[in-house]
Order: C-alpha cells, then structure tokens, then sequence
C-alpha cells in the first residue's frame, strides 16, 4: 500500500533509524501492517553482537512505534501537520532473536483510542512466528506546538 517514499513524507525517521520498508495492509483507524526487511548491512550489526548478530529489541519497538506512527497520521485529516510523541510502551516481550536475512513484520491493531491519544497492541512476526510483542500509547500534536 505504501512504499518507503511515501513512508519517509509522514516520519520523520531517516537512514538509518527508519525501521520500515512498506506498508503492506492498513485499516484506516484500525490496523497497520507493515514490513522490516533485515540485512546484515545494517549498522547496528556491528556491536550487536560482533560474529553474533542480533537485531537489537529496542528496534523492534521502534520499528511498532513506526507503523503505528503511520496509521495514526494517515487516521488523521492533515497528516503533513501532525507528528506521533509515543507515551507508553507496556508488556513488552521478546519471543525469539531476529537474525540477518528475517523479514520482520509488524502487525498493529488500535485497542483503544480518545481524542488524540491512541493505544495499539503490537506484534512482530518473522515468518509467522512471534519474535516481540508490546502495548503501546502515542499521542498525535500539531508540529507547531513541539516548537513552543
């Protein structure tokens, strides 16, 4: 549904922080799925760990924390003046390492929302298998007021 073009004018995120390829399913208000393809080329593999490489967790977070960044804002009338601060990030869990090669899949489903504030279940998935998982609270601001 969405490239990395079309991704890269509603984040903010950029190389190599941007923890999403495309968006493959979106349910306007609802749900998100998008995609993560892991190469050994990212930069993280150089610590993480050296003849040992893992995805970091705390991306996989990011990488949720993105995709709900884009079905928040795509839920929105004016996206391109809007931007997603996350809250909260809850039962966060780790199921099974992600590995140069994985194509990481990131399925979100708003489980509550009021106003400007909006909770997602979140899950990875590598090849059907859950590999982390989180809930998830971000609020949608005005770009403007982030610089008062």
């Amino acid at each position: 549904m969405l490239d990395i073009n079309e991704i890269m004018s509603l984040l903010p995120h950029r190389y190599p922080f941007l923890m999403l390829d495309k968006i493959v399913e979106m349910e306007p208000q609802k749900r998100i799925v998008g995609i993560k393809n892991v190469t050994i080329n990212e930069p993280f593999f150089q610590g993480h760990f050296p003849g040992h490489p893992i995805m970091p967790g705390v991306l996989l977070l990011e990488g949720m924390a993105q995709a709900g960044g884009v079905l928040a804002l795509l839920s929105d009338p004016e996206p391109e003046k809007k931007v997603l601060y996350f809250m909260s990030i809850d039962k966060a869990k780790f199921r099974k390492p992600v590995l140069p090669g994985d194509q990481v899949r990131f399925e979100l489903d708003v489980i509550k929302q009021r106003g400007p504030i909006k909770s997602f279940k979140a899950l990875a998935l590598v090849e059907g298998a859950v590999v982390a998982e989180s809930e998830m609270m971000a609020m949608i601001v005005d770009k403007d007021a982030q610089k008062k």
